[in-house]
């Protein structure tokens, strides 16, 4: 019965208790006997349960008897908390009626749950404020309510107050969710109209596709389309997520769950996309997905170079599962065959290469993380470049733009100065700030996208020791000077190690990945000079000594021109070597280069 279902989301800033009120709910609904249970359960890859955050949207269905006696359906979609995964949440949210809100008691609302707030309010969807971790000592619940009618705009006396760690207010919880999410809607008999949310490749079954029905009915022998490309299936099975798949006879309108086609074909199934069926189809897709645009773009290169096709096949199946990657293919004379990849943001980056690794097996280099530029030439012709290597002449450039951000900094105020200078030395404008409370303000910059990729919100969290939370929408393109900075070994170019950056910063980071190098590359036989030029203009150097061997060893007193005879002869056999002989490269010297920013 669709007035007993409840699809609800949980959205918080990173590290506000999501994962553990998530492992509470499912042990209050008892589908899982304790002796089988285990902290973070939802979090089901390595790196989410060793950083500590959620990456991957994941669902549940929680049967839950309320205090009236009835038995109710809820759909647990949870939600990932970090800036760089803010398209997770937002699918997540498309196949719901409502969302928990959760706030840190000690530490109060913070950049991105104003941010999820009002993707929430986007959808339309009814918000329950609750406030966690009330059992630490440095919990102070009545500043948390304050910031709630403040900041956020919401009835600071409905808020729950829960420990999700001790399962303290749990029940509460369920009852809440009951009483204010409304169920869901939607025709049984009309055309199916469902959401894809998420999908994950299975190497048996094909893709398997996870969708919130919201109108008709989906079972398994149906003849199915997808609305974006008219791909078409025929559905094998469909059921409902409990920790494990489980079979169902169908899904109906209101109902989250999965259906399995024989999706051999990874690219057909798109996150956002609508499925109808082809022979009775809807009207129209459903609204409200934006397709997630990458703001850091970085190659990827396998270190052998035979695990090319391994590693084309690895980001296919990734990107099913991850629907804001992109990827085309490049090449490097230094490195080979690769793919040019687009990300959300930093952390994206780093999430993605430890799954490639972990997950497939595969060693890879990544080239240091770049924004993409407009560049006018001189003839009028634009053009879009997020690789040093397609960087043009220039002297037929006319003009160069990169992608600038608005970053909202919510942060103590005794941490004022230190963030001033921070987002300064970025190159950053401070276009306002506001006082949120008595002791917190709220501080808007508007910085390029470029200073911000690199280490920003390690930078911030150090010098705000953890207090300071940082979130940013891209806002357009500004005019800059750009430059391409080329690292030079022993006077050949390494394009994998070339960069572009701001002229101002050029000389510091060119100096940077020249120290780096040299601690890196291995000593030769031969004096080995590492530049970094703008051009034809050297603007840095290292040089990297060579071994010496000690040819004087043999002479015992006489004549000094005897010693300078032999050193003269080295000479010579060192110039000669130099001529000829190459420098190797290590793989280290490259990660140690690209994957470091240098403030």
């Amino acid at each position: 019965m669709m007035k007993n279902i409840r699809n609800f989301s949980i959205i918080a800033h990173i590290d506000h208790g999501k994962s553990t009120l998530s492992d509470r709910l499912i042990q209050q609904s008892h589908i899982i006997p304790d002796r089988e249970f285990y902290d973070q359960l939802l979090d089901t890859m390595d790196i989410e349960r060793e950083r500590g955050i959620t990456i991957k949207s994941q669902t549940i269905r929680l049967p839950y008897t309320a205090q009236d006696g009835r038995l109710y359906t809820l759909n647990l979609i949870d939600t990932p908390g970090h800036v760089d995964f803010t398209y997770e949440v937002s699918r997540a949210l498309a196949a719901c009626e409502g969302a928990l809100l959760l706030i840190d008691a000690s530490q109060g609302v913070e950049a991105q749950t104003l941010a999820n707030l009002y993707l929430a309010l986007d959808h339309d969807l009814e918000v329950i404020p609750v406030i966690n971790k009330i059992d630490l000592p440095s919990a102070d619940i009545e500043r948390t309510k304050r910031q709630i009618e403040d900041d956020l705009g919401l009835d600071s006396e409905s808020a729950l107050l829960i420990s999700a760690k001790e399962g303290t207010g749990i029940e509460a919880v369920f009852e809440r969710i009951i009483e204010k999410i409304p169920p869901p809607t939607g025709d049984s008999e009309a055309p199916l109209k469902a959401l894809i949310f998420d999908s994950h490749y299975d190497p048996y079954r094909g893709t398997i596709v996870y969708v919130r029905i919201f109108k008709g009915i989906l079972k398994p022998g149906d003849s199915i389309r997808f609305m974006s490309n008219q791909a078409v299936y025929r559905v094998e099975e469909t059921g409902i997520f409990q920790l494990v798949r489980v079979p169902a006879p169908a899904l109906t309108a209101g109902q989250v769950g999965y259906f399995i086609a024989g999706i051999k074909t990874v690219s057909d199934t798109r996150s956002g996309d609508t499925v109808t069926h082809r022979d009775r189809p809807c009207q129209k897709a459903l609204p409200g997905f934006k397709t997630a645009k990458p703001v850091v773009f970085s190659s990827i290169y396998p270190i052998q170079s035979d695990d090319y096709e391994e590693l084309a096949v690895a980001l296919e199946k990734l990107k099913l599962n991850d629907a804001s990657l992109t990827y085309e293919k490049d090449t490097s004379a230094a490195l080979g065959f690769g793919f040019r990849c687009g990300f959300l943001g930093l952390l994206h980056l780093e999430v993605v290469q430890e799954r490639l690794e972990r997950e497939y097996g595969l060693s890879l280099i990544l080239t240091a993380p770049t924004v993409r530029y407009e560049i006018t030439l001189r003839n009028g012709e634009t053009l879009m470049i997020d690789n040093p290597a397609l960087y043009p002449d220039p002297t037929q450039i006319e003009k160069t733009k990169e992608p600038f951000i608005r970053a909202s900094i919510i942060t103590p105020d005794r941490y004022m100065g230190v963030i001033m200078k921070l987002c300064m030395d970025r190159r950053g404008t401070s276009i306002n700030y506001q006082y949120l409370t008595s002791d917190r303000l709220e501080m808007i910059f508007e910085l390029p996208l470029a200073e911000v990729i690199y280490d920003f919100y390690d930078k911030l969290k150090s010098v705000t020791q953890g207090y300071g939370s940082f979130d940013y929408d891209i806002l357009d393109r500004r005019e800059t000077d750009l430059v391409k900075v080329d690292i030079l070994i022993n006077g050949e170019r390494v394009d994998a190690l070339s960069q572009l950056v701001h002229r101002d910063r050029a000389e510091e980071r060119a100096r940077y990945a020249c120290e780096r190098l040299k601690e890196e590359i291995p000593r030769q036989m031969f004096k080995v000079a590492i530049q970094g030029a703008i051009g034809s203009k050297i603007i840095a150097r290292t040089t990297l000594s060579p071994f010496r061997k000690d040819v004087t060893a043999k002479c015992y007193g006489g004549d000094i021109t005897r010693k300078r005879k032999l050193l003269e002869k080295q000479k010579k056999g060192k110039k000669r070597m130099k001529m000829v002989g190459q420098v190797m490269i290590p793989q280290s010297a490259f990660l140690s280069v690209l994957k470091t920013g240098k403030d």
